[in-house]
Parts: C-alpha cells; structure tokens; sequence
C-alpha cells in the first residue's frame, strides 16, 4: 500500500501554536488549481465512502473507509483510524484537519478504491477546495462531493421527484448540482471533487443512492465511524471496577 506525505500540513504542535491561518488559505488556493473536473479513470469496480467524527472529551478524531464493491454495493473492507485532532477548528479549512485521519485510515487499506464519495463538499467551496478535492488531489483518485447541507451558493427550487436537480451557482459560475435522490425528500448537495465530471458525479451518487437519501457509501462510512467512536469511548471511559472489603 503506497503511503501518502502531507507536505503541505502542519505535523508539530509546537508549529501549530504558530501557524497562519492566511498561510493555509494560500495552500488551499494553491492546490484548487490542480483539481481536475473532468473524467479520468476507466472501470469503475469498487467505490469508497469516507467519514470523520470527533471525541471532543479526548480531543480525538476517527477517520473511517468503507470499500463497496461498484455493482452490488456489498462491503469489502474497512478501514479506521483514531488520532488527536492536530488542527483548530477553522471554517472554510475543516480539510486539514479531517484529511490525516482518512489518510492514516487509507494506508491500512489493502483494496485501492476506483472513486471515492465523501461526505462533504468538493469544489462547492468559497475557495473551491473541499475535503473531496483535497482528498482526491492528494491521493490522485477519482473523487465526489456529497453533501448533506448546502455550504454556500443558490439555486432554483427542483422538482420534488428522484432525480431532479438544479445548478448550484456562486458568483454566476455553476459549483454543484442539487440533487434530490428520493421523491419528496431533502436533497444532497454534489460536486467535483477530482478528476470527476459534475455529469458523471451526479449519475454516480443517484446510482448509489437507490433507497435512500444518501449514498451508500456515506451511509456505509457514518455507521462505521460512529461505532468506532462509541466504542473507543467506553473503552476509554471505562469505569475501573470497585472492590468491596468486607
């Protein structure tokens, strides 16, 4: 399994006291010009979804990847990965703070995902660089952005039946699709992440999206992610058993 170097994220906390928040914003405004919105990949046979969740009492983060097989949709493998939260909360950057715990999840994996679907966005961004295109630009694999709320952007009220979408425009330039996966309910919000078209994304995530809401790869990755964390949190908070002296 090839192993991914972050040379752009802050690694020592004694940096981090000293980090710029201008200086990642310059980072992020750097490596947005190397996404890529168009399609690049052949077949596509295994999907992955991705999903972070935080244990604020430790300071932790869990990172977690599901490896669904593209047709059937059945589990393949999954991957997690807890480790302390190295980078303060800061909108607009959540990227550097939820991409190490994916990548050390990532890492782990032993089957290489063909496309990965996130659960967030990608350039439906103010700087156009989301979790997907950070992850996609960093591993160099097709990626989605699917989120769950809109970040930012406007768009005209879609039909209420599956599959009806609209534009997703900032600043008079489309940024995404308002996706509505399953009659009469609350849409998703897709986009670019790498080396995917917002077409091809679209088709992608209504194909994934067959009985509900959301995809099965972010559905997949959120149970995961969540039991992980529960479970790391009774272990960790495990009351010590008592004695009794009689």
């Amino acid at each position: 399994m090839r192993y991914f170097k972050l040379y752009y994220f802050i690694s020592h906390m004694e940096e981090q006291q000293h980090f710029d928040e201008l200086l990642f914003i310059a980072k992020q405004e750097k490596l947005a010009k190397s996404v890529k919105i168009h399609n690049e990949f052949n077949d596509i046979n295994t999907i992955a979804g991705v999903d972070v969740a935080y244990n604020e009492q430790s300071s932790e983060v869990v990172g977690a990847i599901t490896v669904l097989n593209a047709d059937t949709l059945e589990v393949l493998e999954v991957q997690t990965n807890i480790e302390p939260i190295s980078f303060p909360y800061i909108p607009g950057l959540f990227s550097f703070r939820e991409l190490p715990p994916l990548l050390s999840a990532f890492n782990k994996l032993t089957t290489v995902p063909d496309l990965i679907v996130c659960d967030g966005h990608g350039l439906a961004h103010p700087r156009r660089f989301g979790l997907a295109c950070h992850l996609g630009v960093t591993l160099d694999i097709p990626t989605i952005g699917c989120g769950k709320s809109k970040l930012l952007g406007e768009f005209k009220e879609l039909a209420k039946h599956r599959g009806a979408t609209s534009d997703l425009i900032d600043d008079d330039k489309i940024i995404g699709k308002v996706l509505r996966t399953q009659d009469n309910i609350k849409p998703v919000y897709v986009s670019i992440g790498h080396k995917v078209s917002l077409d091809t994304a679209v088709e992608w995530v209504l194909k994934l999206a067959s009985k509900y809401r959301l995809p099965e790869t972010t559905r997949q990755a959120d149970q995961l992610v969540n039991s992980t964390l529960k479970e790391h949190k009774e272990k960790t908070y495990e009351k010590p058993s008592v004695s009794h002296t009689h």
